[in-house]
């Protein structure tokens, strides 16, 4: 088959790394040819912005909605959203409609990556897939509610138009559902790894990151995703933290990633006494997470019980298990069973500092505890590689003849 996606992300973002971009390669290793038609987070900065990798055809067409410099996020004006947003449904929709596709997959319900597909299916009379990773009414930051329910309108309604859908949550199965979609046209498939990038993590690299940061006899606790407090509770592990140090003066705080809160992030550190004993790191490239992971004693995905956590599949706890490392989580949404039933992680009450911290303590204080969640973790982290989950994936495919 020839499968085109069409994402308003970067393939370095969170959902490009756990989901778009790995998925495509295994496509590609299947026989299919791939494209990828996407929005760069930068556009102005990039040398190539067409190029094949992995067998898969990668076009930058356009800017995304938001600009990443470094550790930061910033948002655009209203009238430049606008301007933008615009300009990228044009270019997303003129370069599909030159693509020879037997698939149209939109990546997300996004009103740019939507309309290009809504015009692809209208001209070309091809067939339109749709995933939903994320709850995007309730996921992101707005400037204003208008912009909220423009987005909430092409989640609820995009759906009608897909042939078939894949979700990457038990959340956004009975959402689309409650929706009037057919439940046979939806395909589960939870966000995994790529396992390229954790098959042959080098250990000699991680001891000397170890040294570098100054970690050599210190007990670990690592975060690892986007700091925007929007949809990560990253404010409610820095206060867990703050009871985890003072039973156990050993411990170490390694932030990793940047985002639009990374200075108020910082500020409350500081605040609260902790500048001593956590360190931002910042954004990193891809290939480097795999050693911040494994020179952590625990990660931890800080949530609240709200829908953003519900809807999401995070990919926090799958590139903590493909590590294997044990993760603190709450116990909220798909977490339970991505965990094993709480055996490669502890689940504790969400939203809950005090909960988060005591689990933390549980993991590093406990080396056989430890132990039998690291045995768990690797028993259970080839169902999240991405060359496991496509063979799902694929199904979505299989409702009609190309």
């Amino acid at each position: 088959m020839k499968i085109t996606f069409l994402l308003t992300q970067s393939l370095e973002s969170p959902s490009g790394l756990g989901r778009y971009w790995p998925l495509a390669k295994e496509l590609a290793r299947l026989g299919h040819s791939v494209n990828v038609l996407a929005l760069h987070h930068d556009i102005g900065t990039i040398k190539h912005r067409c190029f094949i990798e992995d067998g898969v055809k990668i076009y930058y067409v356009g800017q995304m909605h938001v600009r990443k410099l470094g550790n930061y996020k910033l948002y655009f004006s209203p009238i430049q959203l606008l301007c933008i947003s615009m300009l990228a449904t044009l270019q997303l929709a003129r370069a599909a409609l030159r693509m020879q596709a037997d698939i149209y997959h939109v990546c997300k319900p996004h009103p740019m990556n939507g309309l290009a597909g809504l015009v692809t299916k209208v001209v070309k009379r091809k067939n339109v897939f749709l995933d939903c990773d994320d709850y995007e009414a309730f996921s992101n930051r707005f400037a204003g509610h208008w912009q909220q329910q423009i987005i909430a309108w092409f989640e609820n309604y995009l759906p009608n138009f897909a042939v078939g859908i894949t979700t990457n949550t038990r959340f956004m199965v009975r959402r689309l559902e409650s929706l009037g979609y057919p439940a046979n046209r939806i395909i589960y498939v939870p966000n995994g790894v790529d396992q390229d990038r954790f098959s042959s993590i080098n250990e000699a690299e991680v001891e000397v990151l170890r040294e570098r940061l100054g970690l050599s006899t210190n007990k670990v606790v690592l975060y690892i995703g986007t700091m925007s407090l929007s949809n990560h509770a990253v404010d409610l592990l820095i206060e867990a933290f703050g009871i985890v140090h003072q039973a156990e003066r050993r411990a170490s705080l390694i932030l990793v990633g940047g985002g639009e809160d990374y200075e108020l992030l910082k500020s409350k550190v500081v605040s609260l006494g902790l500048g001593s004993c956590t360190l931002f790191v910042g954004k990193v490239p891809s290939n480097q997470a795999p050693l911040y992971y494994r020179l952590a004693d625990v990660s931890v995905d800080p949530v609240h019980d709200d829908l953003v956590a519900r809807a999401r599949s995070p990919l926090k706890i799958v590139e903590s298990l493909a590590a294997g490392v044990p993760i603190v989580t709450g116990n909220v949404g798909d977490r339970y069973e991505l965990l094993g039933g709480g055996c490669a992680g502890k689940l504790v009450v969400p939203g809950d500092a005090r909960a988060l911290a005591l689990g933390i303590l549980e993991v590093i204080e406990n080396p056989m505890t430890a132990l039998e969640m690291v045995r768990s973790a690797k028993s259970l982290r080839t169902k999240y590689y991405w060359d496991v989950l496509v063979k799902d994936f694929i199904q979505v495919y299989e409702l009609v003849k190309p």
